[in-house]
């Protein structure tokens, strides 16, 4: 008679090997007995990391359209006055028959706009461009026969004669720069205050 072997079965676990233990799932990794999410501990010597400081946002520029504002040095200032009153005279010459008190009405807003619009590190220099600028801007409109001594005598009786539009412009124009300066310097007063740590 045949004898068949009895095998011990190949698959199944064995009883006599201890099971390891169960690892938890990804999604179970990092939660707690109650669900809730756990911390990892942060080592000793790590320290946290400062929170990013928010910018201010940028100011916004000049809406399209607006009156220019422009910032000019100081040459730049005595350029434009300059420039400006000369036209201004050739204009009163041909329009206005070399009218001086034409020409002095029209000194006053280019003193005004000239003291606006130089940079706060030259003010100082705009009310002093304004004599040149108007003794300029006077030849075209000085009464004179043609030789350079009359146009020279023109020029003289011309600034004699108007003098009074000479201070008045000056005048306007180192009021704005007087004003401008108080408001510079208060400003930075108010800045140095409010970046101070109070005591």
């Amino acid at each position: 008679m045949e004898q068949y072997r009895t095998r011990s079965p190949r698959y199944g676990p064995r009883r006599d090997r201890p099971r390891p233990p169960r690892q938890p799932l990804p999604s179970q990794a990092g939660r707690g007995a109650g669900g809730e999410p756990v911390r990892a501990a942060r080592p000793p010597g790590q320290q946290r990391r400062p929170a990013p400081v928010r910018r201010p946002a940028p100011a916004p520029g000049p809406a399209a359209g607006g009156l220019p504002n422009p910032r000019l040095t100081w040459l730049g200032s005595g350029l434009f006055c300059t420039v400006v009153m000369f036209l201004l005279g050739l204009l009163c010459s041909v329009l206005f028959g070399a009218s001086l008190t034409a020409y002095g009405v029209l000194f006053l807003p280019v003193c005004a706009l000239t003291a606006l619009w130089v940079r706060p590190g030259d003010l100082m220099t705009a009310p002093v461009v304004m004599p040149i600028a108007f003794a300029v801007g006077l030849l075209p409109v000085a009464d004179g026969e043609g030789g350079t001594s009359s146009t020279l005598m023109g020029l003289v009786t011309a600034l004699a004669t108007q003098a009074g539009w000479l201070y008045g412009g000056t005048l306007i124009a180192g009021l704005i720069v007087i004003g401008r300066r108080i408001h510079l310097v208060h400003r930075r007063r108010t800045a140095g205050t409010g970046a101070r740590p109070p005591a």
